[in-house]
């Protein structure tokens, strides 16, 4: 996992690429939001946020 994560900072490093860096976050952010908002235990909080 690490690894990948250096590679791909070396990739942005080398290509001046770094408008790529929040697009990646987001979708990570947009991963992280399906999977906890599938968990029923953490449905209610989320409710005041949607």
């Amino acid at each position: 996992m690490w690894r990948l994560f250096r590679e791909f900072l070396a990739f942005l490093r080398e290509e001046k690429k770094w408008w790529m860096l929040p697009l990646v976050l987001m979708l990570l952010l947009l991963a992280v939001l399906v999977l906890f908002s599938s968990s029923p235990v953490l449905a209610p909080f989320m409710y005041p946020f949607m």
